[in-house]
């Protein structure tokens, strides 16, 4: 696919937005690629945000607002959307993880289908791509919740379903902050990645949607 002259939408949460970037306008991986290519680039990214829906009020701020609430919001003449989330629902969600037959926006099963649904509804021409989880520094089960791989091998089995392109930045990201080397190079706080990560993601995502 060739990506000069197009309109990219990206869903996602603080990673997406830049946190851990010198340059939040700039220095991200969309900024990046929709220079890189000629394509231009919409961030829809929140701090803190999750696929799923949560229970009460989110400690981030704008973290209650999730990604299947602000696929409602967001302009619907892209010719790509690329959805980039999941590790916050690991991280800090307070919903069940479900199962593949969940349908309930209150389980991250059957949030990631509805936005999926949503997504494919509002945006029929649109190529849809998610990206999963990048390895983080805590990454095991806990409070009652599967480890991050679980996420992520949820997102490829949804999205599978539905024929969605999922670039596994968990197998192919290229960093491992459980290595400290990589985890100084590419990604200080064990989690966002910095300027130098930014540019791996962007590698990878253009090579990515070219090859599709």
């Amino acid at each position: 696919m060739e990506l000069k002259g197009l309109t990219i939408n990206f869903l996602g949460d603080s990673i997406t937005a830049g946190s851990g970037t010198s340059d939040w306008e700039n220095k991200t991986f969309l900024a990046l690629l929709g220079k890189n290519e000629g394509a231009t680039v919409r961030n829809y990214g929140v701090g803190g945000s999750r696929i799923a829906r949560q229970l009460g009020v989110s400690e981030f701020i704008g973290g209650e607002r999730d990604f299947v609430m602000r696929e409602e919001e967001m302009e619907r003449d892209a010719d790509i959307i690329v959805v980039f989330g999941g590790t916050n629902d690991y991280g800090h969600g307070n919903v069940r993880f479900g199962t593949m037959s969940d349908r309930d926006v209150y389980t991250f099963y059957g949030a990631t289908h509805t936005l999926i649904q949503n997504l494919m509804e509002h945006n029929p021409s649109a190529t849809i791509v998610f990206m999963t989880p990048l390895h983080r520094l805590e990454e095991a089960a806990h409070d009652g919740k599967p480890c991050l791989r679980e996420y992520r091998n949820a997102i490829k089995e949804v999205c599978e379903y539905y024929s969605i392109p999922v670039l596994d930045l968990y197998a192919v990201g290229g960093m491992q902050p459980h290595v400290e080397v990589q985890r100084n190079l590419y990604m200080p706080d064990g989690l966002h990645p910095n300027d130098l990560g930014h540019e791996i993601i962007c590698s990878r995502l253009t090579g990515f949607l070219k090859s599709l």
